[in-house]
């Protein structure tokens, strides 16, 4: 398997790389302008004041309402005061970038495109079939919860990478199940609405490797795609890669300090009925500095069935089931057919 973060600095982008000009970025991090700059589009940022620990209903709603409104107007938000300790985050990711710098030998018994294994290392994407391959590598695997059978699926070089992981997921799983609580109240749904089989699948992690590109303006990190699960909790780094989709424009997002990056899935647009969409993104590359990403999945369980809250249905009010119901094994296998495109996916699940 072909890894670029093994490969030799290149030149310029090899031609299997180079995507045809109405794929590619209309516009690169080292270029003269961005979308988001030239918009005057800010992003939003939720303080969450620690919420999970606070006994201040008031506080908590004001919170919850922000990440609605934040959710309704991107899909996207990020989250600041979040609990998860800078030593959680920056410790991990020292551990992975380190296992990226590994050579090649050390890495091959971990590579493979069979989706099945706990822990794998890839490049490009398995989503998007065409022969044009996508600037990165990548670890999939399964994270949470921590058990000693998975932990031994787990690289043990570098020494620090197991017991970093096994923080960090922890950490951010907490941090899911304290946004999941947040966004059903600010819905106005019970507090433990997506505890249980909504968000008790199996939680997966996807680690991708972005290095320096010598033309960005020829290809992407990662394809235009919306997520198919139920929430998504990204530690985006200091460098600048990941772009929304937002009224017909991409727009960067620009790393805060400190902050982890959300975003919902097809399953939270199901189940809100449309209120919190599921956005499209993609991954840019730049020609300075290697970027990484570390984005934690929360996933329903395989046999859950999904469909519209009652709560988000009125017929009264013209407000009728948008989708039908269906078991989550089923979505997953209307994602892959669609390779990942939106609407090729929600047409499967719409009601019309």
């Amino acid at each position: 398997m072909e890894l670029l973060s093994n490969a030799l600095a290149h030149a310029s982008v090899p031609d299997r790389y180079v995507f045809p000009p109405d794929k590619r970025a209309a516009l690169q991090l080292d270029g003269q302008s961005l979308d988001d700059d030239a918009d005057g589009v800010t992003l939003p940022v939720v303080d969450l004041h620690h919420a999970a620990l606070s006994g201040d209903d008031g506080l908590r709603r004001r919170v919850a309402a922000e990440i609605v409104r934040a959710g309704k107007e991107f899909g996207f938000f990020q989250v600041v005061n979040h609990g998860v300790g800078e030593d959680v985050v920056k410790g991990f990711r020292d551990a992975a970038a380190e296992f990226f710098a590994m050579p090649a030998e050390e890495k091959l018994p971990y590579c493979s495109d069979d989706q099945r294994k706990p822990f794998r290392l890839a490049s490009s994407t398995s989503y998007d079939k065409s022969e044009t391959r996508y600037w990165r590598d990548y670890l999939k695997l399964q994270c949470h919860p921590v058990t000693d059978a998975l932990l031994r699926h787990w690289p043990p070089q570098p020494p620090t990478f197991r017991p970093r992981l096994a923080s960090f997921s922890e950490a951010v799983h907490d941090l899911a199940q304290t946004l999941l609580a947040l966004v059903a109240k600010g819905l106005g749904l019970v507090p433990d609405f997506f505890a249980g089989d909504l968000s008790g699948g199996e939680t997966q992690m996807n680690v991708n490797y972005y290095p320096p590109c010598p033309d960005p303006s020829l290809t992407l990190g990662l394809l235009p795609h919306c997520d198919r699960h139920l929430l998504t909790v990204l530690s985006q780094g200091e460098v600048a890669g990941l772009q929304a989709r937002h009224q017909g424009r991409w727009i960067l997002f620009r790393p805060v300090p400190g902050a982890f990056v959300v975003n919902f899935g097809h399953q939270m647009e199901i189940v809100t009925n449309g209120a919190l969409a599921s956005v499209e993104h993609r991954a840019v590359t730049n020609s300075a500095v290697a970027r990484m990403s570390v984005a934690t999945l929360i996933m329903p369980k395989n046999e859950c069935r999904i469909g519209p809250a009652p709560e988000m249905v009125d017929e009264a009010a013209d407000n009728p089931a948008r989708f039908r119901e269906f078991v989550f094994s089923e979505f997953m296998e209307a994602y892959d057919t669609a390779a990942a495109s939106r609407e090729d996916v929600l047409e499967s699940f719409r009601i019309n």
